[in-house]
This record gives C-alpha cells, structure tokens and sequence, in this order.
C-alpha cells in the first residue's frame, strides 16, 4: 500500500457503488490513504440498520446527513438528527437504526481503513446464509452477535 502523501478526493456525486445489505457508496478507500482510512455513505430505510455486531480492527466515526438514527453501543443509547456525530470505538458491541419515518443517509468512516471493502464483496460474493455471511465478516474482523440477554433496543 501506497503512503499517504496525497491528497485523496471524493468529488460530489461519485463513489463506487455496493449493493449489499442496502445501498452503499465507497467514497474514500484505505488504498487511497495509506491505510489511515476509508468512508462510506449508507442509504438507510426507516426501522432498518444492521444487528448487533463487534469489529475486531477499526473504530467507527459516523455523522448522520439526513433522517434520525438510534446508536446502541456498550450499554449506551443515543439518537442523532441530521449533522450529529457519533464515534463507536473497535472491540464493543454496537449497533443502529433508522428510528425516523424516512429514509436516512450516514456518513461512516472507518480507521485504519479497510472494511469500506466489505459491502463490495458481499456484494460479490452474494453470501445467502447466515453462516456464509459470518465467514465473509470473519474475513474483515466482523462479528454479529446474539441479543439474546443484551440491553440493546
């Protein structure tokens, strides 16, 4: 991988598209920066976010662009509105959700980068069981967790 000696630019209106677990557009890759970083920007459907889950290697920043969203994370639980931001460190269980009555948009940047990759590649892999989707989570430091006897929602 390339040092972060450059400037890495995501002008309006582009990204890579990744149809996976809704829709995601890759902005900034770990590629592009030396591995410091990645960011993605989710459309999200109301009552809609993804389980509880743990990453292993990346700590979360996110900032919400429109709609209301729920975070849950190590016992805590926060909702944020458009321009709110929230950041979730590596090794805790979190989740969220669109807990508004419309579509929502994040902004989410991992570091160090790197897990920007995995829509991309589930989306690739189209994964159809749970098990298939774990294997491919384990890959990029990704577990679901259980709720079963955790306050989170």
């Amino acid at each position: 991988m390339e040092k972060f000696t450059h400037a890495a630019v995501s002008p309006p209106n582009h990204g890579t598209p990744a149809m996976a677990f809704g829709k995601h557009v890759i902005r900034m890759m770990a590629a592009n920066t030396g591995g410091s970083f990645g960011m993605f920007e989710a459309t999200v459907p109301p009552g809609e976010g993804p389980p509880l889950h743990m990453h292993e290697r990346e700590d979360e920043f996110f900032r919400v662009l429109s709609g209301r969203f729920g975070f849950w994370c190590a016992g805590d639980y926060v909702e944020l509105t458009e321009g709110g931001c929230i950041a979730l460190p590596r090794g805790v269980p979190h989740r969220f959700r669109n807990v508004g009555e419309s579509e929502g948009h994040i902004m989410v940047v991992v570091t160090p980068g790197g897990f920007e990759n995995f829509f991309p590649i589930i989306e690739l892999c189209k994964p159809e069981t749970p098990e298939q989707i774990a294997s491919v989570a384990m890959d990029f430091g990704l577990t679901f967790l259980p709720v079963e006897g955790r306050k989170v929602a």
